[in-house]
């Protein structure tokens, strides 16, 4: 397993392409007074413009690799501009502060040919949090997140559910991964800084 260091980079990875990573990574820029960078981007409106608006402290964005116009898989976005994702080219940007690093949609989601989203995390030596939104289905699809997260042998912090409470599932996920929950976001009305700011605040013991 790769050893987690001081200033250790979080991915912030998901089950799914709408499971919450953007405000996950909001929350976790708020709490850690992190730096923010989304690798690569496709579609509009841009994640990182996105926790700007949600996040009240004075941080760092740095810019990302690849800026898509297409909201799809990466590597289908790419491949509309005739663009080929090279990750050799994706160099991790140089801070003091912990860095929050937001994937594109799940883990396994394609970058080129050969590639998918979860290899960044491995090549950046990034600590991963896994998001994982509660539905019909999501038992299913987050056990095989953790299940694959596990055969790269990848330092995973622990587990961000998202949505309406589901005890019966949570407590299957958390047994079966045996990974920690650090944190449940709830549905809201509205999602603005205030929120932001709460759940940064209940976030913060449990790392």
């Amino acid at each position: 397993m790769i050893e987690v260091a001081a200033n250790q980079p979080l991915f912030i990875t998901a089950i799914d392409t709408d499971a919450g990573k953007t405000l996950t990574s909001a929350i976790f820029v708020q709490a850690l007074k992190a730096d923010y960078w989304k690798p690569i981007q496709a579609g509009l409106p841009r994640d990182t413009d996105t926790v700007k608006a949600l996040v009240s402290t004075l941080v760092n964005y740095h810019p990302s690799a690849y800026e898509l116009q297409m909201p799809a898989s990466p590597h289908a976005a790419a491949a509309v501009e005739d663009i080929t994702i090279q990750t050799t080219q994706i160099k991790l940007p140089t801070t003091q502060k912990t860095l929050i690093i937001e994937g594109a949609g799940g883990l396994l989601v394609p970058l080129n040919d050969h590639e998918v989203v979860i290899d960044l995390a491995s090549q950046f030596e990034a600590e991963v949090v896994l998001v994982a939104s509660l539905y019909l289905g999501s038992i299913n699809h987050t056990l095989l997140s953790v299940q694959e997260l596990q055969r790269r042998q990848l330092p995973v912090k622990g587990i961000v559910f998202n949505g309406t409470p589901n005890p019966a599932s949570e407590q299957i996920i958390l047994q079966k991964s045996r990974y920690k929950k650090l944190l449940h976001i709830l549905p809201e009305k509205e999602v603005n800084p205030t929120i932001v700011k709460k759940y940064a605040a209940q976030l913060l013991p449990n790392l």
